[in-house]
């Protein structure tokens, strides 16, 4: 009889757990709705009345983060010269980099004008990253939107944003080589500096 209930609920148990793991297979998002969710939740922030600007900014920058893995970010727009950061500078490049980009790419927030967002593709790398085109649509005649291709890459299965190309401007290509320059000047603690600096002032290190 206690063979029999602890055979039950072992198999009981083990029902549970792979229909838990089927649940939040189902549940993750791919990289397509990623994309479509996050611009949903930035351009509703952005429509929300009554909301200040420093709050508006906060909202955003949040749903962006949650969206973006910015280890691999880091790793990526430093490349070859990722292993010359002690791990305490690594650390501290993570932090001021995420603070640059939001100070800096934050303020063009202020000029939103009811644009919407449009997927238009997506499609599968060689390298099993995943890429997601879509159009940000500024008028009626088509003339300013906006090209806007997202790179998502799948860590610990979930699917997180890890590039911007706008306008086939890609952000990690244009911040690796302003890193690249300034690694060979000065090493991994000018980076930090101009990094500090530049948040400070509300300047871009690259645009």
């Amino acid at each position: 009889m206690r063979s029999s209930t602890r055979s039950w609920i072992r198999d009981g148990l083990g029902a549970l757990a792979l229909l838990t793991l089927g649940l939040a297979a189902q549940a993750a998002p791919g990289p397509r709705e990623v994309v479509e969710q996050t611009s949903g939740q930035v351009i509703a922030v952005l429509n929300e009345p009554g909301l200040s600007r420093e709050a508006r900014r906060e909202r955003v920058e949040a749903i962006v983060v949650a969206n973006m893995d910015f280890p691999t970010v880091s790793r990526l727009v430093l490349a070859r010269n990722w292993s010359r950061f002690s791990p305490q500078q690594q650390e501290e490049f993570m932090r001021e980099f995420q603070r640059h980009l939001a100070a800096t790419y934050g303020r063009r927030l202020d000029e939103y004008q009811n644009e919407t967002v449009t997927i238009l593709s997506d499609r599968r790398e060689a390298n099993g990253d995943w890429t997601v085109r879509s159009k940000i649509v500024r008028g009626a005649d088509g003339r300013n939107d906006i090209l806007v291709d997202y790179r998502l890459r799948e860590i610990a299965g979930q699917w997180k944003i890890i590039d911007f190309i706008i306008e086939q401007v890609s952000l990690v290509a244009n911040f690796r080589a302003q890193f690249q320059d300034m690694v060979a000047r000065g090493g991994p603690e000018h980076v930090l500096q101009v990094l500090r600096e530049k948040t400070a002032k509300g300047e871009a290190i690259a645009s």
